[in-house]
């Protein structure tokens, strides 16, 4: 059985394509990566069960530079195709979402190989986000994205925009049409094109991406329409509907085995109960007050099967038709292609950071993050607050679990309040926690201090303790709907520094509060736990991380 999420923790927008081979075909998932670096994640399988981190596709400044870009902007709803023997991966960079208005550039790079080398990005179109690419049995290749309109009065998603892409030339050729308007579910996105039997077939996102997420279908004989929507529409929603545990379920893409079965790869979410501050902001007109997902938009996968009148459907594992998403799905008629457990320690013996690590905006460099100045050591040289848009010094994983553990040590010795290095929970600029080593201001003793950034509003929730001399080990641990931080210095024994937290402030739910209607802010990603340093001063003050673990618990 396929077990979903597929790819738990922050895996947004999958885009999922098979690559034939002699050896058996490969899978790959494409997923957005919104203000982390490097951008564009994708994972692999050989049977779509098993699946594991396998790179990036965009890797260098020269491809995206995100610096400055705000909370939730960079790489929105990539698209990972494989045609005419090369990969071709569309992707968004937003750079702006204030107001009625956004600024959302359209690339294309491509890759003889999945490991690449990727090659520099040919600039497409600004019209809108999540676009992709069909390529036609006449060899002909189709752009598609969502139309952005800011007019007043007018409602922003204005139907899905089709356009030829020449790649002899490299630029979009003829004429622009908008062959879909959606349907009363509004909000349409996230376009990708089939064919199969003589039909066209367009999958889109309706219903905008919290609880009413939903999957639409509609189906044309010709190319540009016009499109006739799936009788009894949403394909999928979860929605108003009883689930086992997948919720916001929409965004999606299919693949084809090449034995002739169908999958449809979407975004979900898993919720938890909040009852913290603001709980009831949260579109309590529909009966989802008191949810949130700290992990994040994850990956699923249903099984399709086609009817007689050339409509898809979901099949549960019962064999029965269903609308709405199943934790499990039938597997395909594969062979069996688990991968190795990876380790939960990183020692950082490495020459080349892990894969699960990323930064914010900016590449990994020497210059701040260094495996050779101290071997078997992950120096941080301090840079700008976690509030910064430039430049900081933070290196982080998501989480991926409800129950996990994260430990680190640190060898820090600050000179002052201004210089800071620890571990840190952390979803957006304006809502983070933060358990650090750093000074007083006042007496200049060394300490260990909590620290809780909450809509913008720094707190210290526990009075910081005074520390020896020497590395500190530093954790935090996840229990469903709170975490808990804890230090100790050897030979002592670890103990809690601070109360309990909520998840819910790791959330979109809670960065996207809804009040009188309209979000206050915006939020796509989920909670990443890392490790961070600080020089407020500028002096560029570096810490030592002999480590970093990530535990699953049960």
């Amino acid at each position: 059985m396929i077990a979903n999420p597929i790819l738990p923790g922050f895996h947004a927008d999958p885009s999922i394509c098979r690559v034939p081979g002699a050896g058996g075909d490969d899978y790959y998932i494409a997923t957005s990566t919104f203000e982390w670096w490097p951008g564009v994640r994708i994972h692999h399988s050989r049977d779509l069960v098993h699946w594991r981190h396998h790179s990036y596709a965009v890797t260098r400044t020269s491809q995206l530079d995100l610096t400055g870009h705000p909370d939730s902007a960079g790489v929105w709803a990539p698209c990972l195709s494989y045609s005419q023997g090369l990969f071709w991966l569309i992707y968004t960079d937003v750079r702006s979402t204030i107001g009625a208005f956004k600024d959302t550039h359209n690339y294309l790079i491509t890759a003889p190989s999945i490991d690449g080398p990727w090659s520099e990005p040919v600039y497409l179109n600004s019209s809108g986000f999540d676009p992709s690419l069909f390529h036609d049995e006449d060899g002909r290749h189709w752009l598609l994205n969502q139309q952005w309109t800011h007019w007043p009065g007018k409602h922003h998603f204005n139907g899905i925009l089709l356009q030829q892409y020449d790649h002899a030339a490299k630029r979009l050729v003829g004429p622009v049409k908008n062959i879909y308007r959606g349907t009363e579910l509004g909000v349409v996105e996230g376009p990708h094109l089939y064919r199969r039997n003589g039909w066209y077939y367009l999958l889109t996102a309706e219903g905008g991406t919290f609880y009413e997420h939903a999957v639409t279908l509609a189906r044309s004989r010709q190319l540009d329409g016009p499109y006739e929507t799936l009788p009894g529409n949403p394909l999928l929603t979860a929605w108003q509907k009883p689930t086992d545990g997948l919720q916001r379920s929409g965004h999606a893409s299919l693949v084809e085995t090449a034995s002739g079965e169908w999958f449809m790869a979407h975004l979900c979410g898993r919720p938890l109960e909040w009852s913290g501050p603001n709980a009831a902001n949260n579109k309590p007109e529909h009966g989802y007050a008191g949810l949130h997902c700290p992990l994040g938009r994850e990956t699923a996968l249903q099984r399709l099967r086609w009817r007689d009148d050339d409509w898809p459907e979901i099949v549960a594992p019962g064999g029965q038709a269903s609308q709405q998403p199943c934790m499990q799905a039938a597997a395909p008629d594969l062979p069996p292609h688990p991968f190795p457990a990876e380790a939960a320690r990183d020692d950082f013996d490495s020459p080349v950071l892990n894969g699960h690590l990323n930064s914010l905006r900016r590449p990994f460099d020497e210059s701040w993050a260094s495996l050779t100045a101290r071997p078997g050591h992950l120096r941080l040289t301090g840079r700008e607050s976690l509030m910064s848009l430039f430049d900081q010094s933070l290196v982080a994983r998501r989480q991926q679990h409800f129950n996990c553990r994260v430990e680190t040590r640190v060898d820090f010795a600050p000179d002052s309040f201004h210089q800071m290095a620890g571990l840190v929970a952390y979803y957006n600029t304006r809502n983070h926690a933060y358990l650090h080593v750093t000074c007083e201001p006042d007496s200049g003793r060394r300490v260990v201090y909590l620290t809780v950034n909450r809509d913008g509003q720094i707190a210290g929730p526990a009075a910081p303790v005074p520390l020896a001399a020497g590395p500190v080990d530093l954790a935090v641990e996840f229990s469903h709907a709170t975490y808990q931080f804890q230090f100790r210095q050897a030979p002592s024994p670890w103990q809690p520094l601070g109360p309990a937290l909520d998840t819910a402030m790791l959330s979109d739910e809670f960065a996207t509060r809804f009040l009188n209607g309209f979000a206050n802010s915006f939020g796509f990603t989920g909670n990443f736990i890392g490790i961070a340093c600080q020089d407020l001063a500028g002096t560029r003050k570096t810490a030592d991380f002999d480590y970093l673990s990530y535990e699953a618990k049960p």
